[in-house]
């Protein structure tokens, strides 16, 4: 009886997660595929089980594919990287990845990353990742005069083209990230990290894992009845949590 191999998939789209699952379970028959919905849940599937391959999708809402495949590799696990964008997949390969899947993944393609994989894992030879994800990581994280000036994000079956100086806060909500105005909102898929990379730090400030304020918008912040911080808003009504890690950035405000 062949040996079987323990996966984790991260693919926070639905079709596409079904697709390479039974995709999978066709091309490699002895896998054993933790499938999952967004990168948390990723990564507590990776610290649980500590697969020996995980196949990541780089670009999800808030945690994603580099942020798991660093606690994958960790582990000492093999990483294959999926994505729709033939720049992020070239880098990818090129930052060391066992494999890449340019999405839709093609039978043809997937065959020959498995066969690379099974190869590596009989090889079993250690190979440190860290410092050529942190070289991709930079690489995709936008500098100077590529900081983020426009943001073309989804209103319904419609795409908005918003000025990142209309943009209150971003807020990661599910698979998606909210980008809210004063007067209205909209979403993206990028993840809240990638986004924060692509901003002015002076003009925008994370105050929560999931949540980046701009920081001319914030009218006040003070403590709840429980002792936590929370920042009320100019041109919005809802109140807005601060974290313990992120509270420090308003003291003697």
């Amino acid at each position: 009886m062949s040996e079987r191999i323990l996966a984790v998939l991260a693919e926070d789209e639905a079709p596409q997660r079904q697709a390479l699952l039974e995709a999978l379970a066709q091309a490699w028959p002895e896998l054993d595929v933790a499938a999952c919905e967004d990168g948390d849940e990723a990564l507590e599937a990776v610290r649980a089980l500590r697969p020996q391959v995980a196949f990541l999708d780089i670009r999800m809402p808030a945690v994603g594919g580099l942020d798991v495949a660093r606690e994958a590799i960790a582990g000492g696990a093999l990483v294959v990287f999926t994505t729709a964008y033939d720049e992020y997949a070239v880098r990818a390969f090129e930052a060391g990845a066992a494999d890449y899947l340019l999405k839709p993944v093609s039978r043809e393609r997937l065959d020959q990353a498995v066969a690379r994989v099974r190869e590596r894992l009989r090889q079993a030879r250690p190979d440190d990742w860290r410092a050529r994800l942190d070289a991709l990581e930079a690489q995709l994280r936008p500098q100077g005069d590529r900081l983020i000036r426009w943001i073309g994000a989804s209103v319904g079956d419609s795409v908005r083209m918003i000025g990142i100086d209309e943009v209150v806060y971003f807020q990661a909500q599910e698979k998606y990230v909210r980008v809210v105005t004063g007067d209205g909102e909209a979403l993206v898929r990028t993840p809240v990290k990638e986004l924060l990379a692509g901003l002015d730090p002076a003009l925008f400030w994370q105050v929560h894992r999931g949540l980046v304020v701009r920081v001319a918008a914030i009218d006040r912040v003070r403590r709840n009845e429980l002792g936590r911080h929370e920042l009320s808003l100019k041109a919005r009504a809802e109140i807005l949590p601060v974290s313990a890690a992120f509270a420090s950035r308003f003291r003697g405000m």
